[in-house]
Parts: C-alpha cells; structure tokens; sequence
C-alpha cells in the first residue's frame, strides 16, 4: 500500500517559527529585560522519542512475547495438557487380595484358611484408545488457544503503539504552534512597550500560550498513561525508561493482501481461534466416543491361590487334621442394566452440537473481522490522502498569510488565533486518520493471522 508523507505542514511550522523569529530581532532588541524574551523551553517529545537508539513496534512485540507474565502463565496450561495425555495412555492398575480366615474366635479351632488374590481390569472396548485420542485433541486445542493469545497481544501492542505514536505527534504539534505564538508574544511585546500595539493584544495571545501550555499538560498525561501501558504488555518494569523511534506516517508493517477476497482466504486458512473451535468441535466427538465406550461392560480378570487347612475332632480314629491348596481364576463382567452412561452420551452429542454452533461463529466473526478491517483501512487510506492533497498546506498557508498580514495591520489579533486553532484541529484530526490507519492494518494483519517473527 503507497504510504505518503506529510511533513509538508510541519516544514511551513518550523519556516514560519524561523521567519518571524529573524522578523522579532530587530523589535525584541529593543527591550531585552521583558519576560517574554525568555528562551523557549526544551521539547518533551525527546522524553518519549528517539529516532535512533528508540525501540520499534516489533521490538516491543517480541519482548511481549518473551516477558508478557500472562502469556507467560497462560503458556502453562500446555504442559498440563502433555501431562493429562501423558495420563491417558497409562493403563490401569492391578489389584492384589490377601485374605486371612481362622475359626480360633468362633469354636472352630483348626481351621484356617489363607489366600492371595490378583486382579487386572482389561480395557478391550475401547477405552483406551478413545482416552488417548480426546486427550490428544485437547493438547492440540490449547496450542492453538496459545497461538490465538499470541496473535491478539501482538494486536493490543501495536494498538498501544498506535496510541502513543499519535499522542507523541499531537504533542510535536502543539508545541511548535506553542513556540511560535511564543516568538509573536515577544514581537508584540515589544510593541506594546514602543506604544505600537494595545495591551489586549498582548493579553489574548498570552491566553492563547497558556491554553496551548494546558493542552500540552494534558496530551502528556495521556502519552504517560499510553507509555505505561505498553509496558504493561511487553512485560517491561515500569521504572525502566522506554523511547519510540517509529512514527505514523510510515507504519512498519508488511503489506496487507491486496483484496478482500485473498485476505479472507488467508483469514480462514490461518486464525488460530478457528482453528481452536474445529478442534474443540473434534474433541467434543471424541468425547462422546469416550463416553460410549465407557458404557461397555468392565472386564477384570482375577486369579486367587488358596491355601486352607481343616481339622476334625469326632472321628474313630481320633483328631484329623486336612490341607488343600487351590488355584482359582476367572473373569468378572459388569452387566449394564441401568448405567449405561445415558446421561455422559447426552451431553457429549449437546456439546458437539454446541461446538458446531461456536465453530460456524467463530468463521462468521473472523469474516466481518477481516472485512471491517480492510474497509477501515481504505476510509483511512481515502482520509489521509485528502488532508495530503490540500487540507493541511491549505491551512498552513492560511495561518502563515494570516500571520504576515497581522504584521502589516491588516488582520486582527483575534482573526490570527481563529485560524491559527482551525488549523490546530485540522491536525488532530489528521493525526487520528494516521492513527485510524495504523491501527487498522495491524488489526488486519491480526484478522488474517499474519506470521510474527518472534
């Protein structure tokens, strides 16, 4: 996409800072005590801007990739994921039975009876290999939840990024038209004192320094707040100092798609929360394979040594005593009469159905995603090339004849500051449709799930 300058009105600014301020030598000589010859104080924009050693959008994102505490926590739930899979492939375990009888408490001396049991369920409907395959979904679900969280905190650092880009050009505005009322207040200044000017001149265009000095204050508190949360979510401390190098005019960013329809296919192709809703509507199918299988019958196979030893007391021959050793084995069978899992079947067929409904969501969303995103793009697109072509050198042009007309008596004071604050406006206003601009290619490169480079 053609990224246009516009410094052009920056350039008038600074042209016409200089030039009144070569026109004021000869009028502010002449009374050098005054207050208003005080220097102009130093920009705050270097507190937040450097354009060379300052950190880029993609600096910030891979730090926040690195260091985010929440991604970092989030990242987490992928190990408990491997683990619940790690979980499922184990088979159950056997179970030993020792069994002690003895008649010495009841009467019946002698006898005693002493066995060994071992028993082995034996998943052979199934249960197994359904445990596995739903754990395996879930594990590939989370990966794709994590790419999804991934995705969308790259898209809220650069959505910071945009706001702290455009606050930090609406305080470079501020302040040039601030310092360059500032120059006029020293030449009418030093009118007043040679009598060439009424006082009210002076006052109005002091009013007007201190409303600039106010706005100034304000668009810092706000650039303070965005710098903090930018920090915030590149994982950076907030007393470790931070400076942007980037700028508005020209976003960093790869070139969207060229069309709708290709951005959509890419969209489709490549958003993990897409991704993660077919996977989800795929675990919910396994688990209702699951639960079908756990509806089949147990089967536990179980083995039993015996040892048991008799004693006979009334026989002819006197006291007998006997000891037998058994081997029993067989298989032990659940019989589904009214457990047959009904409920858990239930709910798995709800939740498949459930799973579709969010699936077919999902791509609905991630189409108005990528079409909401790629027209505000082009509007932005359409509004910036506008303020380009005339808006903004127009009224630039307006304030500088204005100014020079002032000099000559031509204008009013008042007249000078009404445009003079038009012009002001009409950059804000620009500055939001390079904003708008920002944020809206990098919520389309998030629409399509653009690779990032971590």
């Amino acid at each position: 996409m053609k990224v246009h300058s516009s410094v052009h009105a920056a350039i008038i600014l600074l042209i016409a800072i200089s030039a009144f301020a070569q026109d004021s030598r000869g009028i502010v000589s002449r009374n050098t005590t005054s207050s208003a010859t005080a220097s102009l104080p130093p920009s705050l924009v270097n507190r937040y801007k450097d354009t060379s050693q300052g950190a880029t959008s993609e600096d910030l994102i891979r730090r926040a990739l690195a260091s985010n505490i929440e991604l970092t926590a989030a990242r987490l739930d992928t190990e408990r994921a491997r683990a619940r899979l790690r979980q499922s492939q184990l088979r159950p375990n056997p179970t030993i039975e020792f069994e002690q009888t003895t008649g010495n408490l009841t009467g019946s001396k002698g006898e005693r009876e002493t066995s060994i049991g071992f028993s082995l369920p034996l998943e052979i409907s199934g249960q197994r290999r359904s445990r596995i395959d739903l754990a395996r979904v879930e594990l590939e679900a989370v990966t794709a939840e994590i790419a999804d969280r991934e995705r969308r905190l790259v898209a809220q650092v650069r959505a910071a990024f945009a706001e702290t880009l455009a606050l930090i050009r609406e305080m470079e505005i501020t302040e040039g038209i601030n310092n360059l009322d500032t120059e006029t207040a020293r030449i009418i200044e030093a009118r007043v004192t040679e009598g060439e000017s009424a006082p009210i001149e002076l006052n109005l265009l002091r009013v007007e320094v201190d409303r600039l000095k106010s706005r100034r204050a304000l668009v810092e508190g706000r650039l303070q707040a965005a710098m903090l949360r930018l920090k915030t979510l590149a994982g950076i401390p907030a007393n470790e100092p931070l400076r942007v190098r980037e700028d508005l005019v020209a976003p960093p960013f790869v070139n969207p798609p060229a069309s709708l329809e290709a951005a959509l296919d890419i969209a489709l192709r490549s958003r993990p929360d897409l991704r993660l809703a077919r996977l989800l509507e795929k675990a919910a199918e396994a688990g209702l394979q699951l639960a079908r299988a756990q509806s089949r019958p147990d089967v536990i196979a179980f083995t039993k040594y015996s040892s048991v030893r008799s004693t006979f007391d009334d026989t002819p021959v006197g006291v007998l005593r006997d000891r037998d050793k058994l081997l029993t084995f067989g298989v032990s069978i659940s019989l589904p009469v009214f457990n047959r899992n009904q409920g858990a079947k239930a709910e798995a067929t709800a939740a498949i159905i459930q799973a579709r409904h969010r699936r077919e969501f999902v791509e609905q969303l991630v189409r108005a995603e990528v079409a909401g995103a790629f027209a505000r793009l082009e509007a932005a697109q359409s509004a910036i090339e506008t303020f380009e072509q005339g808006v903004l050198a127009r009224s630039s042009q307006n304030v500088q004849s204005i100014r020079a007309a002032y000099q000559l008596g031509a204008f009013r004071l008042t007249e000078l500051l009404v445009e003079q604050r038009r012009l002001l406006d009409s950059e804000r206003e620009f500055i939001e449709a390079l904003a708008e601009r920002f944020r809206s290619l990098a919520d389309l490169l998030s629409a399509i799930a653009a690779p990032i480079e971590k």
